[in-house]
């Protein structure tokens, strides 16, 4: 089992479109995993049908038993993220504020504060004409995301044993998310454009999968916005010895895909080609690990 997971340095560098498309395109039998929890989108472009749904369940949040809480407020002083609450004479949890560092239990004279389970988002199955696809979805001002990854990779790992890929969608940025997700995979493709801000998290992000000994390719998309930069994008990648599976021109038509909810893979244009030739490049390079 190859894991190849697509990411960038920061938001909006069209890593979640070339996902969708390269699922579309690659002819390894493969599992989908969208694996940016906080904004799950890669199911917008493979209209995927949902098959279920559990719950995740994070780390254990506080509880103060109503009937052992005397009042005293010593847990609320002790707390650092203001999770505790006076309500008339007692005081409560606020779970989005709770961490779940137990300081509470720890410091309550009366043994009324416990550390219990709580839900925290779902993880969700579907099937696209691509394959299997996992995603999940926090509960809003939940934390734990690199947990919920972590718990999507295993799950796919369980429930599709016998494919030989599985491409994932990574969450943008450097963060516990992203550390999850290329935690033990073979590949990372690296999706940037050309500005200063994305060369910068470019350098980052190199850093980070180096540091993980991952295999990394590059695809710098609307490369002819900012030629001069993506020019020094290249230099950069062929210094690190990472090899450029392509650049995607700026295309209109991408657009329209997108908003359309399809891959940009399965329209005509500029953009498309490019990404045809990436994923073959791609496929190539695969079934030569």
């Amino acid at each position: 089992m190859i894991q190849v997971a697509v990411v960038s340095g920061k938001g909006g560098t069209g890593k979640t479109i070339l996902t969708a498309s390269l699922a579309s395109l690659l002819p390894q039998d493969k599992v989908l995993i969208d694996a940016d929890v906080d904004a799950a989108n890669l199911a917008l472009l493979l209209d995927p049908v949902d098959c279920s749904a559990d719950e995740f369940r994070g780390m254990d949040g506080a509880f103060i038993d109503p009937g052992s809480c005397v009042g005293c407020g010593i847990c609320a002083q002790a707390c650092n993220f203001e999770a505790i609450q006076k309500n008339q004479d007692l005081y409560e949890v606020v779970p989005y504020r709770c961490e779940g560092c137990g300081t509470c239990v720890l410091v309550c004279p009366e043994d009324a504060v416990q550390m219990q389970p709580r839900v925290t988002g779902r993880i969700h199955y579907a099937q696209s004409h691509a394959g299997p696809l996992l995603y999940g979805s926090l509960t809003p001002g939940s934390g734990n995301s690199g947990l919920l990854v972590h718990r999507l990779r295993q799950e796919a790992r369980v429930k599709h044993p016998d494919v030989s890929l599985v491409l994932i969608d990574g969450p943008p940025g450097i963060g516990c998310p992203l550390i999850s997700t290329i935690t033990g995979i073979q590949v990372a493709i690296l999706v940037t454009e050309p500005s200063k801000s994305a060369k910068s998290d470019l350098m980052r992000l190199i850093t980070l999968c180096r540091s993980f000994q991952v295999r990394m390719y590059l695809v710098i998309n609307r490369y002819d916005v900012n030629e001069d930069i993506a020019k020094e994008i290249c230099q950069i990648a062929a210094e690190k010895d990472i090899h450029l599976l392509g650049m995607i021109p700026y295309d209109l038509d991408v657009l329209k895909a997108t908003r359309n909810g399809i891959p940009v893979s399965t329209i005509s244009g500029h953009a498309s080609e490019a990404i045809h030739q990436i994923a073959k490049n791609l496929s190539g390079e695969i079934d030569q690990i």
